[in-house]
This record gives C-alpha cells, structure tokens and sequence, in this order.
C-alpha cells in the first residue's frame, strides 16, 4: 500500500525511523513530509534526505495517512489539539511518547481516529530497535501491520494489548540504560585484568551483542545458552558464581519491576 508519511518531531527517534524506512525502501522521499520547529533543522533534513519539511505540525497532518508523533511528552497534548480538525477519517495516529495513554490521547482529539502507541527504544538509532505497538480497539488491522512494518525497518516490532506497556518501558524501553551498564562494568573488568580499555569496550560490547544475536537467531533459552559456555570446573562458572553470588539476576528483575511502577506512576499524573 502507497501512503504518506508524515513525522512530527523530526528528533533521535522519528530520524530514524525517517531513515530506515528509506533506506530499506518501504518508502520514497516524495512518501515523506515532517514538521520541525527551527528553520535551520528544516533545511538539515531537506538537504540530507531529500524529503519535505516544514514549519508547520497541521501541514503535516493535513497530507499524511501515517501521522507519526515523536515529540516531547509535555508537548503531545498540545500537538493533538493542533492537528485535531485537519486529521483524515483514513490516517492513523502513532504516537512514540511514553506515558501517554490512547484515551488520552483520544480525548485531546475530541473526536474517533485510528490511534496506536508505540514504545521504541534507542536501539532504532542502529536499526536494532525493539518496538511495542499498542493499537486502539478499532484501529483497522491493515493499518496495524502497516505501522508495524515501519518500525520493522529500525529492528523488530511486535504488537501487545496497551496493558502490558508500563512493564514494556521497563524492560526494552529503559533496557539499553542496564546493558549499557553491564559493559561498562564488564570494561572496567578488562581494565582491571590488564586490557586497554578500547579493546576492553570492543570486547565486552560485541560479547553483548553475539550473546543477544544468539538467543534471537536461534530461539534458545539462554539459560541453555549459558550451559553451552559453562564448562565444567572452567573458568565460567567461577565467574557465573560471582555474579549470582553479587545478586545480578534478582538485582535485574528489581530494576524493571522499579522502573514498570515509575512508569505506571508517571502515566497517573
């Protein structure tokens, strides 16, 4: 299906999809139109992708049948109303704010439009996103699939019932913040051995991703995984013993459980 894209707020997130969708080819620069806030950004994003951009978030709305919202959360309710009356019967909403419910957004529109909220996470900034998509009841299922192959061209996408979406920004949304702590520690682990720390960060990161690959490829439960590595009387499982020694595993699950509650209590404010 032919259709236009339109990005309001053309930040980290919505350049990226911007890019991936171009460069796997699901769409042509003409496909494309954003809205941005600043003339020197417009000009940025003409010149580096050839695509439309403007000043003006309704101009955007008014031509798009994806109308894709990545702004700031402090800004989307203000965005909805803007755009609420230029809206087509036959475009769908999808939002990447975290936090912010479909009924509420619903509401700010004061009328019934396809709506679907999104939580990606930074990995779309290499393509190797991870996106949950949480569709109102009556967005179309072709519309779906179509908002779902978009976020398929920054890594993979899945869609979920809007309940589960607090637990999701607790787990792939704030994600790549632990990982990115667990190379970091796994670095200075190096340094501490004696490694130089660019080789001990290439080391720890592609470990992070091979492992991550592994179970992704291969369908594996990593605790098989694990076992695979796990020699006995190595060198792994003395270190396997550290960690569960230090508490990692339990630690893990208390960060997203804390960090699904902070979710939930930010969307009740």
């Amino acid at each position: 299906m032919q259709y236009k894209l339109g990005i309001i707020g053309a930040g980290k997130i919505g350049e990226a999809i911007l890019a991936g969708s171009l460069s796997k080819g699901l769409l042509t620069p003409s496909d494309v139109i954003l809205s941005v806030r600043t003339e020197q950004h417009r000009k940025n994003l003409e010149d580096k992708y050839n695509v439309t951009a403007v000043l003006r978030n309704r101009e955007v709305a008014r031509q798009s049948e994806i109308i894709l919202i990545a702004v700031k959360p402090r800004t989307i309710f203000e965005v909805l109303q803007e755009i609420a009356d230029v809206i087509s019967d036959e475009s769908v909403v999808v939002s990447t704010v975290a936090g912010v419910t479909l009924d509420s957004m619903q509401t700010k529109l004061a009328r019934k439009v396809s709506l679907i909220r999104t939580m990606p996470n930074l990995g779309v900034l290499v393509g190797e996103g991870m996106t949950a998509l949480a569709p109102a009841r009556f967005t179309e299922e072709s519309k779906i699939q179509i908002v779902k192959q978009l976020f398929e061209s920054v890594g993979r996408a899945l869609v979920l019932d809007e309940q589960y979406m607090d637990a999701v920004t607790g787990l792939s949304g704030s994600g790549p913040a632990y990982v990115y702590l667990i190379i970091e520690a796994l670095t200075d682990g190096g340094v501490k051995m004696g490694l130089p720390r660019e080789v001990s960060i290439e080391l720890a990161a592609q470990t992070v991703l091979g492992a991550a690959k592994t179970v992704l490829v291969t369908g594996e439960h990593p605790a098989k995984l694990k076992d695979q590595v796990t020699t006995p009387a190595g060198s792994t499982i003395d270190g396997l013993m550290e960690l569960e020694d230090g508490g990692l595993r339990v630690t893990l699950i208390k960060a997203v459980v804390k960090a699904t509650e902070r979710a939930n209590k930010l969307l009740q404010k």
